[in-house]
């Protein structure tokens, strides 16, 4: 890649990943639409290592207090709403480590297609839709229960077909569940953090052992500037989302799978 595309698909991933229209659909787009080659998957955990960052820097207090909750709760058996959370995200993170070891082959070989992504993005835009229609005011993160977290994982994982969108999926069954429009979105960026996490350490594992030569330059500037992208985008979706709600990312997918479905079958 040239620095040209590195810049464009790292500011697409920083501003894609945590809003709910698919950030592995755009970063598999301009390959598809533009006749670039394709980044791989190495460029692509880059760019989700700077989106990591970003949440865990943005929602660092959180992230302490229920790490410091949680390890509490093991050694002393008293549970609080920080520690319950904690256990309601490693819960709501089994679905999507399951469905990635067992489906990460298949999904790389035949799913990252420009008709996969069309159809996804329409029919979970119409999802996301349908759920935000029927919100209300909602609970907060801290009323999830065990249950909620279980059905919110499973989301997660269904996210990993591209095109579907990791945030997009769990806050639309967050909604679906009742939670409000800011406490769906906190839940889904927190859910982020472990499965971002496992995700990059297989993928340098494998690196590692297949001896692959990289361009440290090209994954550093990417990592630095979807970094700053998603941690911009996090803070002003937070603030906007309950006046807004999901309608324009809806109205976006609708029309990205409008447009796609126009480039199949033309």
């Amino acid at each position: 890649m040239d620095t040209f595309q590195v810049i464009v698909l790292a500011l697409i991933q920083g501003l894609t990943e945590f809003l709910p229209i698919s950030s592995s659909a755009h970063l598999i787009l301009p390959a598809q639409l533009l006749g670039w080659q394709d980044q791989g998957l190495t460029f692509d955990v880059a760019v989700n290592t700077g989106s990591l960052l970003a949440v865990v820097i943005y929602f660092r207090r959180e992230l302490w207090s229920m790490f410091t909750a949680w390890t509490g709760s093991i050694a002393s058996g008293q549970q609080d709403e920080q520690s319950k959370l904690a256990w309601w995200i490693i819960l709501a993170t089994i679905p999507a480590v399951i469905v990635g070891f067992t489906a990460k082959g298949f999904i790389a070989t035949h799913l990252r297609n420009i008709e996969v992504i069309a159809f996804t993005t329409i029919v979970f835009g119409l999802l996301l839709w349908w759920a935000d229609r029927m919100t209300r005011e909602g609970f907060s993160e801290f009323q999830v229960g065990w249950k909620k977290a279980l059905v919110i994982g499973i989301a997660q994982a269904m996210a990993l077909i591209p095109g579907t969108s990791r945030s997009g999926a769990t806050i639309t069954a967050a909604l679906m569940l009742g939670l409000s429009r800011e406490a769906a979105a906190r839940f889904s960026f927190l859910m982020s953090v472990p499965v971002s996490l496992g995700a990059a350490i297989l993928v340098v594992k494998d690196l590692i052992e297949s001896g692959e030569a990289l361009d440290y330059q090209a994954l550093g500037l990417g990592t630095l500037l979807s970094f700053v992208a998603a941690y911009l985008c996090i803070h002003y979706f937070l603030k906007i989302i309950s006046r807004m709600g999901m309608t324009p990312f809806v109205i976006y997918r609708l029309a990205l799978g409008a447009v796609l479905c126009v480039v199949i079958f033309a």
